[in-house]
């Protein structure tokens, strides 16, 4: 039944993607705001049909915590689902930051593309971190949030992959607040399983971290503490430490059901 179902899922992500990307590429002379809307339209569908052929639901935790102003997402990454849900559902125009390869794919590549977001060069070693600054302040100063994944990749659902900093140097350099976020979605959409299960998948949102006279790595510290404790309370099954109880500031944050 589960590989019938998430066959279902499959076809039906083929056959919305292809005709969604033309119709994107048609609208790609119009306003980006209006492109933006359209083209989050399809995750949004991807989400929907999640939930009605396999039995993934969500909740958002913390959502009072989500800033008025300018803010850099730092999020768990554990499945494909938490990309896909992101765009559709936060308030803000996201941009997220990826390799410029992504952009030569077929229809996925090319929605992307005409979305305004931060690609990469990783040819340029030290000087792709000067791109996403250069970029990085002109999305801000346009109202966008931007949405990175600390740990670089999917992580297996009860590790703990290396935080990298690059999040918080973004921050540091053009002082915007970060904002934390712990996803247990891998428990039912494992990274590269074809098969997914049903079940609640949580988004819990933090209180957003100034960077204020924060180094990037002292800053990186406290997002990985709370995410890392987040985690252990949203799958104790999963983590051998999670007797650990997680901090009052982590547990008050994150009571508050959406």
């Amino acid at each position: 039944m589960l590989a019938l179902r998430a066959s279902a899922y499959l076809a039906f992500q083929v056959m919305t993607v292809v005709p969604w990307a033309l119709a994107c590429l048609v609208l790609a002379p119009m306003p980006r705001r209006l492109r933006y809307r359209f083209t989050i339209q399809w995750p949004r569908m991807c989400i929907w049909a999640a939930r009605v052929l396999l039995g993934i639901r969500w909740r958002v935790i913390g959502a009072e915590h989500l800033p008025q102003g300018p803010a850099i997402l730092l999020s768990k990454h554990q499945s494909t689902w938490e990309t896909l849900f992101y765009p559709p559902y936060m308030p803000r125009e996201l941009c997220f930051v990826f390799k410029r390869e992504l952009l030569w794919l077929p229809f996925f590549g090319w929605g992307i593309g005409l979305l305004d977001m931060i690609h990469i060069d990783r040819t340029k070693g030290r000087d792709a971190f000067e791109q996403v600054v250069q970029q990085g302040r002109h999305k801000l100063a346009e109202g966008r949030w931007i949405i990175m994944f600390p740990e670089g990749t999917r992580t297996p659902v009860g590790s703990q992959g290396r935080y990298r900093s690059g999040g918080a140097r973004l921050a540091v350099r053009t002082g915007t607040p970060v904002v934390p976020i712990a996803v247990n979605s891998g428990e039912f959409w494992a990274r590269k399983a074809f098969i997914k299960r049903p079940g609640l998948i949580t988004v819990s949102i933090g209180a957003p971290i100034a960077p204020d006279e924060q180094t990037p790595d002292a800053l990186m510290a406290r997002v990985e503490q709370w995410i890392e404790a987040e985690m252990r309370r949203l799958s104790p099954h999963l983590y051998r430490d999670a007797h650990r109880a997680a901090p009052a500031s982590v547990r008050d944050a994150t009571d508050v059901a959406l």
